[in-house]
């Protein structure tokens, strides 16, 4: 096992419910186990069992399955791990900037509906900075860097412009929603796409 895969977001979290709630390092989901803090779900077809750190550090190393090597021999490093305590599911609210208005608005110039690439846009404010606009949800939207300089600082009407949708704050959804299963890990989609689950504790 390299070093740079147990750096990797690879190790899915739920909460006490068994709830998607985040993925964290194999380092991470390591240090929980070690604490008691949560334990590890061994996967087999569409049952699994729960185990704690001692137990799972007697688990024998399978072919295929990655492993980390340590003075008491290779330990399997989970997919999954359950939190003992946690029952919340986190609220995610996107921190303001270019980043998160790509993603409201969907790449798109807010004037034009052209799906651009990054290079090509920026953030236009609606009512220009020079007349009183605001950096925030309401006043900002992702244009076409041409469409924003012949725009310049007019408001929209005056540059003969409108807009394809009134621009707001980004609902806040459960974190869980925006888990990205990045490295196809298949015991992750039992939690990501709610398939039924049958559990063994």
């Amino acid at each position: 096992m390299t070093v740079h895969f147990l750096h990797r977001n690879s190790v899915l979290v739920l909460n006490r419910h068994w709830l998607a709630i985040n993925a964290v390092t194999p380092a991470d989901a390591f240090g929980h186990l070690a604490t008691g803090t949560a334990r590890a779900l061994r996967i087999e077809g569409d049952s699994m069992q729960a185990f704690d750190w001692a137990d799972w550090r007697g688990l024998p190393a399978e072919s295929g399955v990655p492993v980390i090597g340590t003075t008491r021999g290779p330990v399997r490093i989970p997919t999954v791990i359950v939190l003992a305590r946690f029952n919340r599911v986190p609220i995610h609210r996107p921190k303001f900037g270019f980043r998160a208005i790509w993603e409201r608005d969907g790449g798109r110039c807010q004037y034009s509906g052209r799906k651009l690439v990054p290079a090509e846009a920026n953030i236009d404010h609606v009512l220009p900075r020079s007349r009183g606009g605001g950096d925030d949800w309401e006043n900002c939207v992702l244009a076409d860097r041409n469409i924003n300089a012949r725009k310049a600082a007019r408001t929209p009407a005056e540059a003969g412009l409108r807009l394809l949708a009134k621009p707001q704050a980004p609902r806040a959804v459960p974190a869980s929603l925006r888990i990205r299963n990045l490295w196809n890990i298949p015991d992750w989609d039992l939690f990501l796409q709610h398939s039924p689950l049958k559990r063994r504790t």
